[in-house]
């Protein structure tokens, strides 16, 4: 694979308030993603609000720099790959940074992996470095990975190839000069969370990163210097990084950063104490908020957007938070492969039930199987084109040509339906559809069927095989007194009668994946 490729420059176009669209060809031919959004920043105004209080941009500055001085002492070049295993705060924010401002490639890393699945990161990714914390530090060693650079740990724990992040860091000077990198350089590595199958890294040039930070962060949410970002998702999921650690810097906004797990009475801590503005959040915990025996009692008049991503969020989760919390909800999708998001709701101005209308920027399409164009209403592919778009899928050649099906497009394995006011409606994904009786069932339809019940706090439905016949099983986390005939009975009643569950388990929470999606994987192996 070529490190730069060469893309097309559009005519200008227009945002939705008119104005116009930055594109490929306004980028400088030049360009280092560090200094185009953390170093152009007011040094006295506040970057990153921690749980040890905030951090200017000046500090997040200098530790940006002496952090890309101290990958370089030990051996990081331009075009090297730098892992990031640990938890939310300053060090992962300005190590990404730094990671940049040197040229190199940042990928990030769930911190609560097992050793094998770290050790198929370094021996996929190959990274020059890895950095590591508390958290992941006694996995990775089990994993056997070198060369790692450790952040809170004492130096006299460490032991041989492990470097203690706060010496070397202190030690380094605190200017660094950029790397001579271009739009087409590649710059990161995000890695698919889809609930099934192996990781795979999406191979992204440094443009991605101005162009969604334009088009998405600017364009939709009209991102501002007093914006405060609140993320449920950690950083290594991309979702939550652009929103935390890279569109803020953009605009000289702030993120709030900690590193626990993100549970609702954290996050309804953090809403009260530091009063955020944007909330960006998954379905998942939208529902185990609500459901929160606090909910009532929350303030969250300081928000001005809840952003909701990662899976389609349900009408009737919806309709329960607008009831419990009053903030507007601005439902949307991306992926790793277009970098962040192409098809969004927009403020006063949505649709429940569909994820919004296309970006400024994107061209997107339901298509057949053949890529043809499918009119309103029919069910397709969604195919997406614009110049966020990944590269390739590293080493895996065949899942690239199926993918990204022509220059700067990808074909998903997400299903769609467009309306005649240009509002699409998600169907599921190729790979959930079961073949019930002869005919096709989306489990999201049924899933959504089940959220209209009262007594139905979540649920996920996925096949099993009886005889050789799928059919479909529901698992449901309930509140109050309700038996599975009750749900099968209530779902008949609404959806055509091949679609009721035949099975309903009710469990406690349903297994989420690292980025907050139902792990349907681990439903179809109970």
């Amino acid at each position: 694979m070529q490190d730069a490729v060469t893309a097309a420059r559009p005519a200008p176009l227009a945002q939705s308030n008119g104005a116009r669209l930055l594109t490929y060809g306004d980028l400088p031919r030049e360009f280092n993603i560090a200094t185009h959004f953390l170093d152009r920043n007011d040094g006295d105004r506040t970057a990153l609000i921690t749980n040890a209080g905030p951090v200017t941009y000046a500090e997040l500055q200098a530790l940006a720099n002496r952090a890309g001085n101290a990958l370089r002492a030990l051996g990081v070049r331009q075009g090297d790959r730098v892992l990031l295993a640990l938890g939310d705060g300053p060090e992962f924010v300005a190590t990404w940074y730094g990671t940049q401002k040197i040229g190199a490639v940042t990928a990030e890393a769930y911190t609560y992996l097992q050793p094998k699945d770290y050790r198929f990161y370094a021996d996929y990714a190959e990274p020059a470095v890895v950095v590591a914390d508390a958290l992941t530090l006694d996995r990775l060693r089990a994993a056997e990975i070198p060369n790692l650079l450790v952040v809170g740990v004492p130096p006299d724990r460490l032991r041989a190839g492990e470097h203690h992040f706060e010496t070397l860091v202190a030690a380094q000077p605190a200017e660094l000069t950029a790397a001579a990198t271009t739009p087409d350089d590649v710059a990161m590595w995000r890695f698919t969370t889809g609930s099934t199958g192996t990781p795979k890294a999406c191979v992204l040039a440094a443009r991605s990163a101005a162009l969604s930070f334009e088009w998405f962060a600017k364009g939709i949410l009209d991102l501002g210097p007093d914006d405060v970002v609140l993320p449920v998702p950690k950083l290594f999921f991309g979702y939550a990084n652009n929103m935390t650690a890279l569109f803020p810097p953009g605009v000289g906004a702030a993120g709030i950063v900690f590193p626990e797990r993100s549970t609702p009475e954290r996050i309804f801590e953090l809403i009260a104490e530091h009063r955020p503005t944007i909330l960006v959040n998954v379905p998942t915990m939208m529902s185990a908020m609500i459901a929160h025996p606090d909910a009532a009692k929350q303030d969250f008049s300081s928000l001005r957007i809840c952003i909701s991503a990662g899976e389609a969020l349900p009408v009737e989760l919806h309709r329960r938070w607008l009831s419990t919390f009053g903030t507007e909800v601005m439902d949307g999708i991306g992926s790793s492969e277009m970098f962040h998001g192409y098809v969004c709701n927009r403020l006063g101005q949505g649709r429940m039930g569909s994820l919004g209308q296309v970006v400024p920027g994107y061209d997107v399409r339901v298509v057949d199987e053949a890529g043809e164009s499918l009119p309103a209403g029919e069910v397709g592919l969604l195919e997406i084109t614009g110049e966020t778009a990944a590269l390739e899928y590293w080493r895996s050649p065949e899942k690239s040509a199926r993918t990204f099906v022509a220059e700067h497009t990808v074909r998903s394995g997400d299903l769609f339906a467009r309306d005649a006011e240009g509002f699409f409606h998600y169907k599921g994904r190729v790979d959930d559809l079961l073949r019930v009786g002869g005919r096709w069932v989306a489990p999201a339809e049924i899933e959504n069927c089940l959220l209209g019940h009262p007594a139905v706090v979540e649920c996920a439905v996925v096949g099993y095989e009886v005889d050789g016949l799928a059919l479909p099983r529901a698992f449901v986390v309930a509140r109050g007194e309700v038996t599975g005939q009750e749900l099968r009975d209530f779902v008949r009643a609404r959806l055509a009668p091949h679609k009721y569950p035949r099975d309903v388990r009710f469990v406690d929470t349903l297994p989420e994946t690292a980025s907050g999606k139902v792990n349907r994987r681990a439903l179809q192996d109970e």
